[in-house]
């Protein structure tokens, strides 16, 4: 009974497995693979403790291959060519199944070493890992392979895990398990998705838990001590920080207040304040922009504030600028225009400055005109002559279009009356 809770009650069929109906149900995709027992190079892709080691020890019961299994953390090319030394003999007439955990760890060399292998059929490669696959596995492993992504387990879906743990638990101890239903839910929530952590809770809860009239009653003030202290599932390097940070701009942008502070909550639950206050200052300059130019500087005061206060408190200032980026008026004319004309000086598009715009107040020899001839805007009535700005390959380049916002149709409309006035 060393070994972890989530270990001993693995389970060992596909209906048993908890959560991924997505892929496990009756007649979904890697089901029908399964129960087929024609494997393909196999790549599991989800958050810890979502089911991808036990479905792979499923496949591997299932198969007449040789069993070999690698973690990318600690597996050297020494072991992988061990693995490979084993083919071809008596012990893997069928060939291997390797199960490689945690593959992203795995060099793009070490990651090549198997790629003949798995090509021909002598090693049927089953990867795991939880980093998107198509950023962290060699495209050549990737193109061999079948991917499949596992999804958080909706903390419903949990609920009867544990209750099968405390279940064993109760069995292999003589005493058995009282839980609280709120203490049930509160491991069952607080494991972000996660069912190896809600067993892991379990087993702290019932060992902890006070003996009351031959039984050990779990509270819901104990599963909250002892079950992980953030529900929040987030790396701060990993895909889920990009989902949350990602989901938050858009929610920003597309004016829901609600899906914003929703985002920023987890933001600020996960302790990153830097990259909510980041996003934050880009939605206010990239989605709002010149509908609303003032919001730039309040939403830096709020930022600013944030900073200098730290959490707890700075959730109070970064509502308040969340709110108000999500429900102004929006304009991404700014970063159109400015896209715009980035894109011709890379492309080469620039030209000269024109004469008239230089730093120099005097001709060379070679000029066949001599003179600046700078107007100066202010001594014209409204402050503006016309004149050529833009070098003469780009004359009439136009990067900028108003947005359809109060602010910017009024400034168009001003100088297009100043100009056409002019003309």
């Amino acid at each position: 009974m060393n070994d972890p809770l989530a270990s001993r009650i693995r389970p060992t069929q596909l209906s048993d497995v908890v959560g991924q109906r997505h892929l496990l149900a009756p007649g979904r995709p890697l089901y029908n693979l399964i129960e087929s027992g024609n494997i393909p190079n196999l790549i599991f892709y989800g958050p810890s403790g979502t089911g991808k080691t036990t479905v792979a020890s499923i496949i591997a019961r299932k198969t007449n291959k040789a069993l070999r299994r690698l973690n990318g953390t600690n597996a050297s090319t020494k072991d992988i060519k061990e693995i490979v030394s084993e083919l071809d003999t008596f012990e893997t007439v069928n060939g291997v199944l390797l199960y490689l955990d945690e593959i992203q760890y795995f060099n793009k060399r070490q990651q090549q070493s198997l790629l003949e292998y798995i090509e021909d059929g002598r090693i049927t490669l089953i990867a795991s890992t939880t980093e998107n696959p198509y950023f962290y596995i060699y495209p050549a492993v990737l193109s061999r392979s079948t991917v499949f992504e596992f999804k958080s387990v909706e903390w419903q879906n949990i609920i009867p895990a544990v209750r099968r743990g405390l279940d064993i638990l109760s069995k292999e101890n003589g005493v058995e398990a009282d839980i609280d239903e709120d203490a049930l839910k509160k491991i069952a929530v607080g494991c972000s998705g996660d069912v190896r952590k809600a067993l892991n809770s379990a087993e702290n809860c019932y060992f902890t838990a006070p003996i009351e009239n031959g039984r050990r009653h779990i509270t819901a003030q104990s599963a909250a001590e002892l079950s992980q202290s953030s529900s929040v599932k987030y790396d701060r390097e990993g895909d889920e920080h990009y989902d949350i940070i990602s989901a938050y701009q858009k929610s920003l942008r597309g004016s829901d207040a609600n899906a914003a502070l929703h985002y920023l909550a987890r933001l600020l639950e996960a302790g990153d304040l830097p990259s909510a206050c980041r996003r934050l200052l880009v939605c206010a300059a990239e989605d709002v922009g010149l509908a609303y130019p003032q919001i730039i500087p309040i939403v830096k005061a709020a930022v600013d504030t944030a900073l200098a206060v730290g959490l707890p408190e700075a959730r109070i200032p970064l509502a308040d600028a969340v709110i108000l980026v999500a429900s102004a008026p929006k304009s991404n004319s700014g970063v159109i225009a400015i896209d715009s004309a980035l894109s011709d000086v890379r492309s080469g598009r620039y030209g000269a400055v024109p004469r008239a715009l230089q730093n120099k107040h005097f001709d060379g020899e070679d000029a066949e005109v001599k003179g600046q001839f700078y107007l100066y805007p202010h001594e014209f009535e409204n402050h503006w002559v016309e004149q050529q700005y833009l070098p003469d390959e780009l004359k009439n380049a136009v990067y900028y279009k108003p947005g359809e916002n109060k602010n910017e149709q009024s400034f168009a409309a001003y100088w297009q009356k100043i100009k056409k006035e002019r003309k």
